[in-house]
């Protein structure tokens, strides 16, 4: 018991020292200001799509790795790496690396909180997901499946949750490939759409501008109906 409590502190310190070593590198070259801005979005916007296409496989193995490290051990979520795949890769490819990174990020997480985290998870949440633990020994990759699509949990957590449940890895990890590609898709989309944007503007648009194009307001409006969706079976699932 002592040496697993010593394994956690470890592995929790070791997170720390990952996170502020990251942050200390990145705004040790650049401020918040400059991030953010529009002329070092563009520049580098230009920089990043004349890498890529000179160096596709490498580009595309590197920001693969950093997505499965963004989701662990970094705790990152889904959106953002979508976002930013999207305005890279472009649609398809983006969305193929993206939903990929978080799949194999997502068992990772899965595996380590099966390993140290189960108890913890078991005794916080057992009682409350107790309906789903029927479910899941019914059929448990296609609940599992279910779970991964309607989302509605913090990712980090959702990721967590089914160590009650002692699924398999192997299922865990196809039925997260498979149950995030909707959202993962229109959230690349978007980014993707915002590429076009920044490639057709020299000065910073408007945002009604940005809104109306085809590219952003398509799949916004399909992230909408998915969302009107997986609440309706949200209700479903988790129907006690």
């Amino acid at each position: 018991m002592e040496k697993a409590k010593k394994t956690k502190l470890f592995l929790g310190l070791s997170y720390l020292l990952l996170i502020t070593v990251f942050l200390f590198l990145l705004f040790s070259k650049y401020n918040l200001t400059e991030i953010t801005s529009y002329d070092f979005i563009k520049e580098n916007r230009l920089y990043l799509l004349e890498f890529k296409n000179s160096n596709l496989f490498v580009v595309s193995l590197i920001f693969l790795i950093l997505t499965i490290l963004w989701v662990f051990p970094f705790l990152g979520f889904g959106s953002p790496i979508a976002l930013l795949g999207g305005f890279i890769f472009g649609k398809w490819i983006g969305t193929l690396i993206v939903i990929l990174g978080l799949s194999i990020g997502a068992t990772f997480l899965y595996i380590f909180g099966n390993y140290f985290l189960k108890d913890l998870v078991r005794e916080k949440f057992l009682n409350k997901f107790k309906n789903l633990e029927i479910k899941f020994k019914k059929s448990e990759f296609f609940y599992l499946l279910i779970y991964r699509f309607i989302g509605g949990i913090p990712w980090q957590l959702s990721c967590i949750i089914p160590t009650i449940f002692n699924v398999r890895v192997s299922n865990f990890f196809f039925a997260s490939l498979i149950g995030i590609i909707p959202q993962i898709f229109l959230a690349v989309s978007i980014g993707s759409g915002l590429e076009k944007v920044i490639d057709q503007n020299s000065e910073v648009p408007k945002i009604i501008d940005i809104i109306f194009l085809p590219e952003i307001y398509l799949p916004i409006l399909g992230f909408f109906i998915l969302v009107f969706i997986t609440i309706f079976l949200r209700r479903l699932f988790y129907k006690n």
